[in-house]
């Protein structure tokens, strides 16, 4: 018997085709200039957010912290107030507090009046009294004078804030234990120098008035957020009212 062959071709891998070469193209990593870029851009949201925590700290919760602490002092001169009237008077105690200003043009709460304008004082959320470079007189006193007083317009109670809305004719009403001092507004000055003192002075002619008499000035900053400028307001005295038990306001208070 014959031998047979395998006649069946015996395939190389050299037969085989080529694979296909790889078509996607390689990924590269961002560039310098793109992470640098990214990382500018983070750094920005950062600084934009803790910029505005402090401006809610600087313009809202200084001011719950003020409006408490002013609260609590109010309480204090109030407290001593009706224990003296069982007790007898008392020396004026001027580091607790010597009274009460109410602006209704202004704001709807009482503001309590300290000796002082220093910026630990007004930062309690109070407004305080001139003791330099021009002293204050006091209406208490009976004297003739100006009753000169500043407080914040923005941050730490902010009790000046919209000393903008007082107007002509306005009241400005300040209390104390035993009378009520009424004022009425008769000028104004938006915007000053904060090294004017004579703003301050006994005889304010700044406002328009060249005799002695019994003023009240307040001031504060100007423009609102900046300490640049001092913004005045001027009133005179108009009458003076006895407390009564009740404790009944004037009449520019009532309604």
């Amino acid at each position: 018997m014959a031998a047979t062959t395998d006649d069946t071709e015996e395939h190389t891998g050299a037969d085989l085709p080529d694979p296909a070469p790889d078509s996607a193209p390689r990924r590269r990593g961002p560039g310098r200039i793109a992470t640098a870029i990214s990382v500018f851009g983070e750094l920005l949201i950062t600084a934009g957010l803790v910029l505005g925590l402090f401006v809610v700290y600087s313009l809202w919760w200084t001011n719950v912290l003020a409006d408490r602490k002013a609260d609590k002092e109010s309480d204090k001169v109030r407290d001593h107030w009706a224990e003296s009237r069982q007790t007898g008077p008392r020396t004026l105690d001027t580091k607790d507090g010597i009274g009460f200003l109410h602006v209704p043009a202004m704001s709807s709460h009482e503001i309590l009046v300290k000796k002082g304008t220093s910026t630990e004082l007004l930062n309690d959320g109070v407004a305080g009294y001139y003791t330099d470079p021009v002293k204050a007189t006091l209406p208490m006193s009976g004297r003739n004078g100006n009753f000169t007083l500043a407080a914040h317009r923005d941050g730490h109670g902010a009790k000046f804030h919209n000393i903008d809305k007082l107007d002509k004719g306005d009241p400005i009403v300040f209390e104390t234990k035993n009378r009520w001092y009424v004022y009425k507004v008769y000028a104004t000055l938006p915007e000053t120098s904060k090294y004017n003192v004579d703003v301050l002075a006994a005889v304010p002619e700044e406002s328009g008035r060249k005799k002695a008499g019994k003023y009240i000035t307040l001031t504060t900053c100007t423009p609102v957020y900046t300490s640049r400028y001092r913004y005045v307001v001027w009133g005179e005295l108009v009458r003076v009212e006895k407390v009564n038990d009740e404790r009944t306001p004037p009449k520019e208070l009532r309604g």
